[in-house]
């Protein structure tokens, strides 16, 4: 069965929707370990009450980034993953992380990239006006939120609504559409080549496989 390490920073509500999705059969998959950049963050206890190895990593305890990023992989690749998943994982990169898994690193982001990469991306949908905001599953490169897109899922921005009101949509197709892009992976349907993201042998466009 294809090993899925799982990275978290806060409530790890995207990484629930995962092990839902691994103990339901929609992922032929299991996580074999959740790690995080914070000693508190929710994502750890969810793991540890699914009976997951959960560990906690503090940057301080590191001279620099790659320090930090270099006892990582070491940690992770204990697990032999084949997979690595970002669920709200807010630490940027180092680049021999990204090349270390490279083809087999997946982030989600909260919106219709390449629009707001980076932080606040509800807070800019709502300020300047667009009718349409959303989220994207794609693969992980060196530069931020700029790796091929996958999937993304559109919702509504409405006149009226505040940043709590677009996130909560927009969290609930992220919870729909993050383990179905796992579930492709695990199946050997989807991967990047040529920086581009490819489904079933089909090179996808650039804002990924259309799912409203």
């Amino acid at each position: 069965m294809k090993r899925i390490v799982v990275l978290v920073s806060g409530n790890g509500s995207n990484l629930q929707a995962i092990l839902d999705a691994c103990q339901q059969g929609q992922i032929n998959g299991s996580v074999a370990a959740v790690f995080s950049n914070r000693a508190d963050a929710y994502g750890l206890e969810r793991a540890r009450e699914a009976g997951i190895p959960a560990h906690a990593l503090a940057a301080s305890q590191f001279a620099d980034r790659e320090a930090f990023d270099r006892q990582l992989m070491l940690e992770i690749d204990a697990y032999a993953p084949d997979l690595v998943v970002l669920a709200g994982y807010m630490r940027i990169l180092s680049p021999a992380f990204v090349q270390r898994y490279a083809g087999r690193m997946l982030n989600i982001h909260p919106s219709l990239l390449p629009k707001y990469p980076g932080l606040h991306t509800h807070r800019q949908a709502i300020e300047n006006g667009d009718d349409e905001h959303g989220t994207s599953v794609h693969f992980v490169t060196e530069e931020l939120d700029g790796g091929p897109v996958i999937l993304q899922a559109k919702v509504p921005v409405f006149a009226d609504d505040t940043e709590a009101d677009v996130a909560a949509r927009v969290q609930h197709q992220e919870h729909a559409i993050y383990p179905r892009v796992v579930s492709w992976f695990i199946e050997g349907r989807l991967a990047m080549r040529d920086d581009c993201a490819w489904l079933d042998g089909e090179q996808l466009p650039a804002e990924g496989y259309a799912f409203d």
